[in-house]
């Protein structure tokens, strides 16, 4: 527990305190909480927790708080060719859900689609959950104000038995964004220059509250991205305090409460906020109108510079070993020092992954290409079975495939490089992405992050493009 005036219940409490708090079983000595635990989320790589139960002769301790969604290893091209080890694993998810009693959105369900697209979709995400999934980007349903974070396979069998986990109280971190966003900006060039400002550890051990003007203004789509972002600051998780914006959202979903209840939940849900006197441990304000569209030329998040910028020179650079780390990337990205990023040439773009691959990012991308042939190829992958209908019915699919990009199934497909969508070696991706690690995008990848828009951009010209000189943009 940290010293922070807000973990003393007289005192004004932070929402990461608030929800902490409602949800702390007992604490041990050595600083540990057992925590109750609102949801689990499952993927297909979940075999090896089963494995432990089995091991055990355990049951699932609550089935009915579990939930399984094939995503990560499953392909989005000739599915009914599956590679012999990914189709184990597939079917090893619903074997296991099955057995269980777990409800599962396999492949021929409608509500596939990556876990943290859909599960949102369906109204299992909450105002004041704690969410778990054996996944990093669990911090995604952080948008919805839900206390969400990804956790170890140990950790994952840990769950399925006992519904409970084990944490430390985090430091709480508040990202305050004031101001409008310019034209051709959004939740990723938040994210981006944030990661930029503070480092892609700057977050480590903290939990972020994003808080502001301009927070308030984001679609529930940009929030989503945002907090889906807040790892590769290093944070243990990132959330919004609920507000209207979140409550219409969540209206109406097959999950969310119903009628009266749901009226009462609202009424509940107003109090998911920090008190006007309550302490963070650190506070970082950004300047929303200084914005400007943002990619990563780099292999970190935190290697990102606006668009309009250059390439860093190493030789510039006083610090040794923040110069070999520069070198080192541009050595692995082809790229040279005070090098223009609108000068670097990309061989392919990707749409897609739990970052995003909803319908507004689809339609920001379509916007950008409609009517336009790219010089690149690429792949667009919706996040969901539901938003790919959704987009089909719009006519997205349309605008893409005539702008010469394959449209394809729901799944986490080139963001994770293991289901055979794969960035070849050498090759350059301009990407919607999280990450653009050595190798992430498949081995020898280059990537590059950026907003759908800039993607499109991209894919239009055959470089990295500002996406303004191209078309008019609605921000998010």
């Amino acid at each position: 527990m940290t010293e922070r005036a807000g973990s003393l219940s007289s005192r004004p409490k932070t929402l990461i305190d608030k929800i902490w708090d409602a949800h702390v079983i007992v604490d041990r000595e050595d600083g540990q909480s057992l925590l109750w635990v609102d949801r689990h989320l499952l993927h297909e790589g979940s075999f090896h927790a089963f494995d432990q139960l089995a091991k055990r002769q355990a049951r699932l301790h609550r089935p009915d708080l579990t939930f399984g969604i094939a995503d990560h290893y499953v392909p989005t091209r000739n599915r009914n060719a599956m590679q012999p080890e990914i189709k184990r694993m597939v079917d090893q998810l619903t074997d296991n859900c099955a057995r269980h009693d777990v409800t599962l959105f396999g492949l021929d369900d409608p509500r596939q689609g990556i876990v943290h697209v859909t599960i949102p979709a369906q109204g299992l995400t909450l105002p004041g959950n704690i969410m778990v999934c054996g996944d990093s980007h669990t911090s995604t349903h952080g948008a919805f104000g839900a206390y969400a974070f990804g956790i170890g396979a140990s950790e994952v069998a840990h769950v399925m038995m006992t519904q409970t986990i084990w944490q430390k109280r985090p430091k709480a971190m508040r990202v305050t964004v004031e101001g409008a966003l310019p034209e051709g900006t959004g939740a990723k060039d938040i994210a981006l220059h944030l990661i930029a400002s503070i480092g892609a550890d700057g977050a480590q051990g903290h939990a972020i509250e994003y808080a502001g003007s301009t927070i308030r203004a984001l679609s529930m789509e940009g929030r989503l991205t945002l907090c889906n972002l807040s790892i590769e600051a290093g944070a243990r998780l990132g959330l919004i305090a609920p507000d209207d914006t979140t409550f219409a959202c969540l209206r109406g979903k097959p999950f969310a409460p119903k009628g009266d209840a749901f009226e009462a939940a609202v009424q509940a849900w107003h109090s998911l906020r920090s008190d006007p006197q309550a302490e963070f441990d650190r506070e970082v304000t950004i300047d929303a109108s200084a914005l400007a569209p943002t990619l990563t030329w780099g292999t970190t998040p935190e290697q990102a510079l606006p668009i309009s910028a250059s390439t860093p020179d190493p030789a510039t650079i006083q610090d040794a070993a923040r110069a070999r780390t520069i070198s080192d990337a541009l050595d692995y990205m082809g790229l040279k020092p005070n090098q223009r990023l609108d000068s670097i040439a990309i061989d392919r773009v990707f749409i897609g992954s739990c970052t995003n691959s909803r319908i507004e990012d689809l339609r920001s991308a379509a916007a950008v290409l409609e009517g336009k042939r790219a010089t690149v190829p690429g792949l667009v992958s919706p996040g969901s079975a539901a938003v790919k209908q959704q987009a089909e019915a719009e006519g997205l699919d349309r605008i893409f495939t005539a702008a010469g990009l394959e449209w394809v199934e729901a799944g986490c497909s080139m963001c994770v490089g293991m289901n055979g969508d794969l960035v070849p070696a050498g090759e350059r991706c301009a990407s919607t992405t999280n990450r653009n690690f050595k190798g992430r995008q498949g081995p020898g990848s280059r990537t590059h992050l950026m907003s759908p828009a800039m993607v499109a951009a991209a894919a239009l010209t055959g470089h990295l493009t500002d996406v303004r000189t191209l078309a008019k943009v609605s921000h998010r």
